[in-house]
């Protein structure tokens, strides 16, 4: 039965593709051209394409009163890097069962994808009770003992009870209401169900409102927002990705089952490729769809070009940000092929707690105070600006607060005097401020800072590295080493030209091949040159937050006596 490319996608479950469709009809069905980012198609009546994949291009925003829309009501397109942050309305119409949810609800394994729901009546499980109103968290989908099924977790009394329902399961599902804050894209990308509108409603005013902004200045009202899709689909007959939206005026018609899917060019993400087995490398792909970047290897990714895929792996990288004052850092992936030399530079701490975090066995932390702090205790030191110290470390101390002796943690430390030097005892609550004075001027390689030190860690670039044609770490006021980073990469070459090889990011370059059926000329690759990867602020949060996944963060510095 023929519908809308819109009906069609809104309604297609993820897991379902690919699909081929056949064009039925439509405003662009006499043979008539259309473009989009680049990409010339010509869609006509009875024309096939095979869809591989859509995601949420833009968002129709309807501004709206008590969550409803009237025929009256305005309505905005939002880019999904609208600036605003927003929090998300409970859908107030129920899921009939499990798989209806698992169906229209993206479940993955960050927490953006792990949604709540409440059943209005009792579940009763083999050995455990699922009370009516008690909030279920979705967490993955899989096949349990033959039975596709969702693994869920409720917490109850401070304990986690994990379980399965089956995609059987029956009943009226509600959301749970969501006290988190998001991001658009992030919204677009876990926060929409399938065949549904998203309510939200803006969590911060804009600040920086100006006439750009598509909504009313001082704007507090919801919005009920209806995505539209970017469709990628393959043409017989072309080498290239096509990339059509959702809401093109045209029929379409599902004829998979009735047709030969093996006919069409078969795309591969790096993904895709990275999820084949060792023994299949190398490889010889031509690029679908390349992508975007100027900075090599990027830009000799170009659509049609062919390429040596030789190996996947998992490698090391640090990941760096420059230290600015102002919001225009820049964040980089450093490997540990880089060449260059690093000098040390002084880091600051806040507060003594700090101090004690970032003391280590190997050398003695040589502090000096930019910041005044009396002390209300005379057991303890108070500091004036210009102090300096020798960080010793942590201990109790005897204090007197109200008549009564009390116990508290504080930092040992030796003040430098001009001819000798003074213990002195500093409250860990202390909320000064130190800068390191450095006396070490040795030149570091990376790999002997990460031995060496504990990150995060401040450098400069004293020699740059020579092997590659533009050192961006050179042209940096100093550097802070974040943390060390563990992740996925394939190694490539040209195929006509293989004098270089060139380590590709898997999760972060966007790039779609197909595989050719060629032989490679050497399995060997050639020389590997050096990338540094400049990343953006969005992947710089994604890196920190799955990589702290399994982390617990410190300690809270411990409060002020009161």
């Amino acid at each position: 039965m023929a519908s809308t490319l819109e009906k069609f996608i809104h309604s297609l479950d993820l897991r379902a593709l690919p699909r081929v469709l056949q064009i039925q009809s439509g405003v662009y069905c006499q043979g008539s051209i259309y473009e989009m980012f680049g990409n010339e198609c010509s869609l006509s009546t009875g024309d096939v394409i095979k869809v591989i994949g859509f995601k949420i291009n833009k968002l129709i925003a309807s501004m709206c009163e008590n969550n409803e829309v009237s025929q009256f009501s305005a309505k905005v397109e939002l880019p999904l890097n609208f600036p605003g942050l927003f929090k998300v309305v409970a859908d107030k119409t129920p899921y009939v069962s499990t798989e209806d949810i698992a169906r229209k609800v993206s479940i993955g394994p960050t927490r953006f994808g792990h949604p709540c729901f409440y059943s209005t009546e009792d579940i009763k499980l083999a050995n455990f009770t699922i009370k009516h109103g008690e909030q279920i968290t979705f967490s993955s989908v899989e096949e349990v003992n033959g039975t596709m099924a969702v693994n869920c977790v409720v917490v109850r009394n401070n304990l986690s009870h994990s379980f399965a329902l089956p995609l059987s399961q029956e009943g009226e599902f509600y959301e749970c209401e969501d006290d988190q804050i998001y991001t658009l894209k992030e919204i677009a990308e876990w926060k929409i169900p399938k065949c549904r509108n998203r309510i939200v409603k803006l969590s911060n005013p804009l600040h920086m409102w100006d006439s750009s902004v598509p909504l009313p200045e001082n704007f507090e009202g919801c919005l009920i927002l209806t995505p539209v899709y970017e469709v990628q689909a393959v043409m017989k007959f072309r080498k290239d990705i096509v990339h059509i939206l959702s809401d093109l005026d045209v029929e379409v018609k599902d004829i998979t089952d009735c047709y030969d899917i093996g006919s069409f060019l078969q795309p591969l993400s790096l993904e895709n490729i990275f999820e084949r087995t060792s023994k299949e490398f190398p490889m010889v792909a031509e690029i679908m769809e390349g992508p975007s970047g100027s900075q090599k290897p990027y830009n000799l990714l170009s659509t049609g070009k062919e390429i040596v895929i030789y190996k996947k792996y998992q490698t090391s990288r640090v990941l760096a940000s420059e230290i600015r004052s102002d919001s225009s850092k820049r964040h980089f992936l450093i490997p540990m092929s880089y060449k260059g030399r690093f000098k040390r530079r002084p880091r600051e701490f806040p507060t003594a707690y700090d101090l004690e975090i970032a003391r280590s066995e190997k050398e003695q932390l040589h502090v000096v105070a930019t910041k005044a702090f009396a002390s209300p205790h005379k057991e303890l030191f108070s500091v004036s600006v210009g102090d300096q110290f020798l960080v010793q470390q942590r201990q109790t101390s005897e204090v007197l607060y109200e008549g009564r002796k009390k116990l508290i943690d504080v930092l040992a430390c030796e003040q430098i005097l001009s001819d000798s030097y003074k213990k002195v005892l500093l409250p860990m609550y202390m909320e000064g401020g130190f800068v390191e004075v450095i006396h070490d001027k040795k030149q570091y390689h990376l790999s002997e800072i990460c031995k060496e030190f504990q990150l995060p860690f401040n450098v400069k670039v004293s020699v740059r590295d020579l092997s590659i044609e533009e050192d961006v770490l050179a042209a940096s006021p100093g550097l802070r080493f974040e943390e060390e980073i563990t992740d996925s990469y394939l190694l490539i070459s040209s195929a006509s030209s293989p004098v270089e090889s060139w380590e590709i990011p898997v999760y972060r370059l966007n790039m779609l091949v197909h595989l050719l059926s060629k032989g490679v000329q050497t399995v060997v690759p050639p020389e590997t040159r050096t990338t540094v990867e400049e990343v953006s602020k969005e992947e710089y949060y994604t890196l920190r937050r799955y990589e702290n996944l399994t982390l617990h963060p410190p300690p809270r510095p411990p409060k002020k006596p009161t």
